[in-house]
């Protein structure tokens, strides 16, 4: 039932204090309160009712009234017999938090109004609608009875002449009843919803494609969730799969939205499967970096990769060549962990956006250190006429990877996010993997360089200077580090000033004095302190890309 029927229903004594635009709002239950934080007892579409005993002074209601509305309560019905008029703080906290507030008359009792919501839920969740969300639940449970997200998508046309698909946060279709998406219209959805729920809109969200009106429901997982207590969206954004319909739902009644909102936690828990069959194709990716990184012999990483090429790659009758890619998602301002933000988006990045289905993901090993996610990419080799290596087929290449998937994911970072992706050459051994490695971070800051919040750059794009360091005489190398680091060395030995790490993580973070602070656990300031420590005693300006190369290349040197 909505929010509005209650107000029509004079028995229930209930007079509107703010709110009107959102009258619309489905009501799934009934709780009286006067707990200062009832959070732990909601879960979403309730119309709270409240005496106002938690409230002790005006200062009271904004925390309150933000619990309830992270909560995605309904509404709060607030009774006039222990105060007599509402507070006018309370009815400005719902006003800034778009929640509806509506005054229960004294002579109305709370049990009044609770007996006659419960009773018009239940009887508008019986029926045919709760048999089909029974058969959807049956159909989603692993067994033989399972049929994944296309069953349930299918039965939502059968049963409710609806047609529906899932969609990446990248726009690509995971599943869908009848004719699948254009890829245009894929992307323009999968931007409106991470538009939508970077700036906390309630979902549905509804907008018009080439004259079709689309309703889009976000599907979260276990831990994904935004109710109380949960993380900072930006944490799920980039990962969450949406169910797009072809219909309006601002005219649907609230069984049907119901109905709706079950199927999306039926495919939630099918996108949770398919997270956790995922776990051995990670750990092995994570199991040859970890090789590679501390320079295990190529025979050993070479004894890996022979593990991990039958289960990336199935049936394949020789080793194939290996690509890295190194992807890092950053928050500005925030201390948001990005490693596996970046790791399940790569996943996903990886994967041709004109293929269809959750399948062709399960063939990317992505492992994540830190902010930063690596990607152990294998490509089949294509065999010569003698049955020589004639290199790897479909190699991948930056510019072509963000290019289908740009306008959602940058919907998905705002005005605060963003994304940057190096790729690396092909190499067809455990020996060149760890060149790879670092060719693929080199590319990744040549990208980082760039403006714009979705950045890549390919091996082809690095800077000569990394092909020719090895080149570069000792002599030569021992004057030019001398010259910039030896004053920070002498300063650091004298006192202790740890310049040449703080140089280093300034560096590393691609001149970004929040998240530099943060890794060295300094304060801001601190850390400009240092940095113009540096700069004063080299003569440098680290504002200047010249300048931070020059400091970049002494330290690869030295």
């Amino acid at each position: 039932m909505r929010l509005r029927a209650l107000l029509e229903t004079e028995a229930l004594g209930l007079r509107l204090l703010g709110g009107e635009e959102e009258l619309d709002r489905t009501v799934r239950g009934v709780m009286t309160t006067d707990l200062r934080d009832p959070s732990r007892y909601l879960s979403g579409g309730e119309l709270v009712l409240t005496g106002l005993a938690w409230r002790r002074n005006s200062a009271d209601s904004e925390p309150f009234v933000r619990i309830l509305s992270s909560a995605g309560v309904a509404g709060l019905a607030a009774g006039e017999a222990e105060l007599g008029d509402i507070p006018d703080d309370l009815v400005s906290a719902c006003r800034r938090n778009r929640l509806p507030l509506f005054a229960v008359n004294e002579d109305v009792a709370f049990a009044t109004i609770t007996e006659y919501v419960v009773r018009q839920v239940s009887g508008e969740r019986a029926g045919d609608l709760a048999a089909v969300v029974d058969r959807h639940r049956r159909l989603m449970t692993s067994g033989p009875a399972g049929g994944g997200p296309d069953v349930v998508l299918d039965l939502l046309t059968t049963d409710l002449d609806l047609r529906a698909w899932v969609l990446s946060p990248t726009g690509r279709q995971i599943a869908g009843a009848g004719e699948p998406l254009a890829p245009g219209v894929c992307a323009t959805l999968a931007s409106e919803h991470l538009a939508a729920v970077r700036t906390g809109r309630r979902g549905p969200h509804r907008l018009s494609v080439q004259g079709i009106t689309y309703s889009l429901f976000p599907i979260r997982g276990a831990g994904r969730g935004q109710g109380p207590g949960a993380r900072d969206v930006r944490e799920s954004v980039l990962s969450d799969w949406l169910l797009a319909v072809e219909a309006d739902a601002g005219d649907w009644p609230a069984e049907r939205l119901d109905l709706l909102q079950g199927v999306t936690q039926l495919i939630a828990v099918e996108r949770d499967r398919r997270d956790a069959a995922r776990t051995v194709r990670r750990r092995l990716a994570q199991e040859v970096l970890e090789l590679v990184q501390t320079g295990a012999p190529p025979a050993e990483i070479a004894a890996r990769l022979r593990v991990a090429a039958p289960v990336l790659l199935p049936g394949l009758g020789s080793a194939p060549h290996w690509q890295v890619v190194v992807a890092r998602v950053d928050w500005e301002g925030e201390d948001i962990p990005g490693g596996p933000v970046a790791q399940s988006l790569l996943e996903e990045i990886l994967v041709d956006p004109s293929l269809s289905g959750p399948e062709p993901s399960d063939r990317i090993a992505v492992a994540h250190a830190g902010d930063e996610a690596i990607a152990l990419v294998p490509l089949p080799a294509l065999p010569g006429e003698a049955g020589e290596d004639k290199g790897p087929d479909s190699a991948l290449h930056a510019d072509v990877l963000l290019a289908a998937v740009r306008e959602p994911l940058a919907a998905g970072l705002a005005d605060d996010g963003r994304l940057t992706l190096g790729v690396s050459a092909a190499v067809h051994s455990a020996e060149g993997l760890r060149g790879a490695l670092e060719e693929a971070r080199h590319a990744r800051r040549v990208a980082a360089a760039r403006p714009g919040r979705v950045c890549a750059a390919g091996h082809h794009e690095l800077a000569s200077h990394v092909l020719l360091l090895p080149f570069v005489p000792d002599d030569v190398r021992r004057a030019f580090t001398a010259r910039l680091l030896d004053p920070l060395r002498n300063y650091d030995r004298r006192h202790r000033a740890e310049l040449i790490p703080t140089l280093e993580a300034f560096l590393d973070c691609d001149g970004s004095w929040t998240r530099c602070a943060t890794r060295l656990h300094l304060h801001v300031n601190t850390l400009r302190y240092r940095v113009g420590r540096i700069e004063q005693l080299t003569g440098r300006d680290l504002s200047r890309l010249e300048d931070k190369l020059d400091f970049f290349l002494a330290l690869r040197m030295s």
